[in-house]
């Protein structure tokens, strides 16, 4: 039985590790040849060596214009064309109060966060309509919906990839180009840790630490994990959702459903000080 992404090319910036290698990983067991753009180049040269003949790597600063043109360009030279472009690469930020936000940071993070996205958009739109159509997908978060999931610059510059997505699905739409977004909520991987300034090693051990705790912050108690993400993403990049554009999908353990008092009996509820005094 052929997979879902049988014969097609996928592209996933970020995909050496966290989602974006979940991701990888399914997408090829599902038929896919992928374009592993990532910046984590001994990672990315194992990927190749384990998925000989299915996976590319290309250094890729989603930053740096030059570099994600060229990973686009690796995916016509060497599986000849683009069907799929997730735009997933990230990182969290440390900025705390509006009054204390360093400017540069600011730039820094959405340069990384909205316009790296929007330049893959960019050079991923002709290949894709040169093939006849595609998808986008790119990884939002629940932060972009409501104050409480992340600091200020990330929540906005999540809520910024909403947007951006719903605008560019209407003006992809008649290309047979489909553009959604992903918002995951507590996923068990090592960005946190990045976002704090450890090293490699030591973030991707403060997943298990993510995936220890997170099952009490939501209804659904276990940790999410890239899988879970993953399995969404495969739904965006594959026919099924076809008639599927300009949206979002949130992947969260229904930690958005309301607030903690909704799901969990022991919470304090703060309604219960509109109740009416007793005697």
């Amino acid at each position: 039985m052929a997979g879902r992404l049988e014969g097609k090319v996928a592209l996933i910036t970020g995909a050496c590790s966290g989602i974006g290698l979940g991701s990888l990983e399914l997408f090829v067991a599902e038929g896919a040849r992928v374009v592993c753009a990532d910046i984590q180049d001994g990672k990315g040269a194992a990927l190749e060596r384990r998925f000989e003949g299915r996976v590319r790597y290309a250094h890729c600063d989603v930053t740096e214009e030059a570099q994600i043109a060229a990973a686009v360009t690796e995916a016509q030279a060497a599986f000849g064309g683009l069907d799929v472009l997730f735009n997933n690469a990230g990182v969290a930020d440390r900025m705390g109060h509006v009054a204390s936000i360093d400017a540069d940071t600011w730039d820094g993070l959405f340069a990384m966060l909205v316009r790296g996205p929007m330049l893959g958009m960019k050079h991923a739109v002709p290949l894709m309509q040169a093939r006849g159509g595609g998808s986008i997908i790119n990884t939002a978060s629940v932060a972009a919906l409501e104050a409480g999931w992340g600091p200020l610059a990330y929540s906005t510059a999540k809520a910024a990839v909403l947007h951006m997505s719903k605008v560019a699905a209407a003006q992809l739409a008649r290309n047979r180009i489909r553009v959604n977004a992903i918002c995951p909520g507590i996923i068990a991987t090592s960005i946190m840790g990045a976002s704090m300034g450890l090293s490699r090693e030591a973030a991707d051990k403060m997943a298990a630490h993510t995936a220890a705790v997170s099952p009490t912050l939501q209804p659904i108690a276990r940790a999410g994990l890239p899988e879970d993400i993953a399995q969404a993403a495969l739904y965006f990049a594959s026919d099924a959702s076809s008639f599927v554009t300009g949206t979002h999908l949130v992947v969260d353990g229904g930690a958005t459903v309301g607030p903690t008092h909704s799901w969990n009996s022991k919470a304090p509820n703060p309604l219960a000080v509109l109740a009416p005094p007793k005697g």
